[in-house]
């Protein structure tokens, strides 16, 4: 843990480590070398700088993580990844107005495996590259599926990994499929971590300019999870802000992460960006919001994610209007949507 000198600079370094034990772990050196292997890369996983003991499980769970990388790996010619799509509302008029996309494998063995399960494995292989560019191309078709159909179609939200941010070649692949698709990139917002923004603002500042110079929307995902610098946050060219539901789940119960949501919410509007909470699921969740004067919600409460048929048949009912011509909005505070 001591730093050691190097020029004029004190360098630290950390070590991660992984301990197996003869016997119960291994009778030879080469198994006890390969799970120590394992447990130290396990190490690296939970924190880095730490040390782990060998334990079977480690072994199931490569094995699982292997066949999920073998299955991403078919995943896009094999037809085994969907897209959902979860209405965005207008807290005031419960309009629909926008759709995020949220990305699904569904694999006849493995059933159905959520993001939070292959898209680490996605950005460690690579995949995530050509999923992505899968990602915005479906969404681009579905859009204009929609118009064809005579829809009114909200904004599309497309979640961008911090992996595909650092692709050299991001916005020539985007605009490559901008081009061909035909849709237009205002239609479009792409969403990107607060986390991932922050590790280099700099370069972050010039990859966000030439996407909004294209026209995309720009949203910041999961805000308030990591520390952001206002002094960076002003000079991103972004549009909405998205509080984390870690800090919605609790509300009202949770006095600081009331405190939280509010300071976020007038931060935003100081900084004229529009504002919108994920993961609502209650009543009082949606009227504290809509005290604190945040401008859109998502989540179950009126909406799970849902499928490109149940999701046309939402936009469908929300175009429909009673005998006096007024707009019906079925999604208002309607689970059953």
């Amino acid at each position: 843990s001591r730093p050691f000198r190097l020029d004029t600079h004190d360098v630290y370094v950390t070590a991660s480590a992984g301990i197996s034990l003869y016997p119960d772990d291994g009778e030879d050196a080469k198994d006890l070398f390969k799970n120590a292997d394992t447990a130290m890369y396990r190490a690296k996983q939970q924190g880095k700088d730490t040390y782990r003991f060998y334990t079977e499980e480690m072994n199931m769970e490569d094995r699982e993580r292997l066949e999920l990388e073998n299955q991403l790996r078919k995943a896009i010619d094999q037809d085994y990844l969907v897209l959902y799509y979860q209405p965005r509302v207008n807290i005031l008029t419960g309009e629909i107005i926008g759709m995020e996309a949220l990305l699904r494998l569904e694999h006849p063995q493995l059933g159905t495996v959520l993001p939070d399960q292959f898209i680490s494995i996605a950005e460690d292989t690579g995949l995530i590259i050509p999923i992505g560019k899968w990602v915005l191309r479906t969404v681009c078709q579905q859009h204009k599926a929609w118009s064809k159909q005579g829809l009114s179609v909200p904004q599309i939200s497309i979640n961008m990994s911090g992996r595909q941010f650092m692709d050299p070649n991001l916005v020539e692949n985007i605009n490559e499929i901008i081009e061909e698709t035909g849709v237009a990139a205002k239609d479009l917002e792409l969403e990107l971590t607060e986390t991932f923004l922050m590790e280099n603002p700099t370069r972050t500042i010039i990859i966000l300019g030439e996407l909004k110079w294209i026209g995309f929307n720009i949203s910041i995902d999961d805000f308030g999870t990591a520390y952001s610098s206002l002094a960076y946050l002003k000079r991103f060219p972004i549009d909405r802000l998205k509080i984390d539901r870690s800090f919605i789940s609790d509300i009202p119960d949770d006095p600081d992460d009331m405190a939280i949501t509010k300071s976020i919410i007038a931060m935003a509007k100081s900084l004229n960006l529009w504002i919108v909470a994920e993961g609502v699921e209650t009543e009082s969740q949606l009227s504290f919001l809509k005290a604190q004067g945040c401008q859109e919600v998502q989540g179950n409460y009126f909406s799970c994610p849902l499928n490109v048929e149940a999701a046309t048949e939402l936009l469908q009912k929300e175009q429909m209007t009673d005998s006096r011509g007024a707009k019906i909005t079925g999604i208002r505070g309607d689970k059953s949507s």
